[in-house]
């Protein structure tokens, strides 16, 4: 009878982290880059599990500290829910920052379709 719980909890536990995978797969690099400059850094998309086991650190990491502080006011303002819901948000509005600020997809990369699809770029 112990061990059920045990199941129960643990899937409670890694839940979000299996419906992420589930309905919109691993993160996945790819590559931008700069229009003006030609500098290239990695983006993401696909579920962040980087944001599910680091949460508000993750954007400070990213170079968007006051992304970061917002979600980290976010995060004490929901007593932690929010946690459960940006790793499906995040990648995709921080390449939306991106991409929308001077960055663009590096067409040489194995992902570049899979990002176009993601992102819901057309033309």
């Amino acid at each position: 009878m112990e061990t059920g719980w045990i199941w129960v909890l643990l899937l409670i536990v890694f839940s979000p982290l299996i419906l992420g995978i589930v309905l919109f797969g691993l993160q996945k690099k790819v590559r931008i880059i700069h229009t003006a400059s030609g500098i290239a850094k990695d983006g993401y998309i696909g579920f962040s599990w980087t944001y599910l086991l680091f949460g508000w650190f993750v954007p400070v990491v990213r170079g968007e500290v006051g992304i970061g502080v917002l979600h980290l006011v976010i995060t004490f303002v929901s007593f932690g829910l929010s946690q459960l819901i940006f790793p499906f948000l995040y990648n995709r509005q921080y390449m939306n920052r991106m991409l929308t600020s001077g960055w663009a997809l590096d067409t040489k990369d194995p992902h570049y379709a899979l990002a176009r699809e993601k992102l819901d770029i057309v033309g």
